[in-house]
């Protein structure tokens, strides 16, 4: 299934795309999708409603794909390919970082440059979303825990991020920098989250064209790995790390700007579109 939610930031009404490509009304259903619809017993209520008997819903904006999100972690690094274009070592374990949830947004929402900001990149992800508690899992038992993905921009400004000393997490969190969806696609719809495309262009011209197949850390191991340091809980998204292409590893680097459009998607999982405008 393809989930989403429809509506102005705050007033999203859960929603489900069918396979005709209209989008079909689940408020009668379920609260929103977040915590208990995106369990396992939970998505199969989902499953067995059929789609037609559903209301249609006019078009409009999409919000982020997953409500109630109280952690959206980011690993660091997790592309060999990626690493090397930074000039980085791949790490012996993930790097962790955290990024604000006030980040989130929807995946067509503008997203605003930051005062002072010299230096917003961009980064599409793999993003994995959590459907029931999980705290110290096996990587075999770890898959049991994933509701399913989405697309994660994982914009950042890299002055703020590792010329400021101190931790990553500032120059992640600013508002507007995580757009998510535009789609929850359940784990059933994809069959490796290995081996899935992933791109993104700015202004029309292609900058990343990559494939989760050179992910150092696989989504089973992740969510396990997480899972020994702090629980994960239903509606939490983990976004899985970079394929290269991304500002800062240019020659000379290259940074958005505010009128700059960037799109992105990954195999399966749908696409985001982007303005970026200066905050006021």
């Amino acid at each position: 299934m393809k989930l989403m939610r429809i509506g102005q930031p705050g007033q999203e009404k859960p929603a489900l795309l069918d396979n005709d490509g209209k989008i079909r009304d689940l408020s009668g259903h379920v609260a929103d999708i977040a915590g208990e619809a995106i369990s396992p017993e939970g998505l199969a209520r989902i499953a067995a409603l059929d789609p037609k008997n559903l209301p249609e819903l006019s078009a409009g904006r999409i919000g982020a794909c997953v409500a109630g999100t109280g952690k959206f972690i980011c690993i660091g690094l997790n592309f060999s390919d990626h690493a090397a274009e930074t000039g980085a070592t791949v790490p012996p374990e993930p790097v962790i970082f955290m990024k604000a949830t006030s980040a989130i947004c929807g995946p067509n929402d503008e997203v605003l440059i930051p005062r002072g900001s010299e230096k917003t990149d961009w980064e599409v992800e793999l993003g994995v979303v959590i459907g029931k508690t999980a705290k110290y899992v096996s990587e075999a038992e770890a898959m049991d825990y994933v509701a399913g993905y989405c697309v994660s921009h994982d914009v950042s400004e890299r002055a703020f991020q590792t010329e400021r000393s101190g931790q990553w997490t500032k120059g992640k969190s600013c508002d507007t920098f995580g757009p998510i969806g535009p789609w929850l696609v359940t784990k059933d719809e994809i069959a490796d989250p290995q081996n899935l495309g992933m791109w993104l262009k700015v202004n029309g011209e292609t900058m990343q064209n990559g494939s989760s197949r050179t992910m150092v850390y696989g989504v089973a191991f992740l969510v396990s790995y997480l899972s020994q340091f702090m629980s994960l809980h239903p509606g939490d998204v983990i976004s899985t790390g970079t394929p290269p292409g991304v500002g800062l590893g240019m020659k000379p680097p290259r940074f958005l700007k505010a009128g700059d459009v960037v799109e992105l998607g990954i195999e399966g999982l749908g696409t985001q579109k982007q303005t970026f405008v200066a905050d006021a």
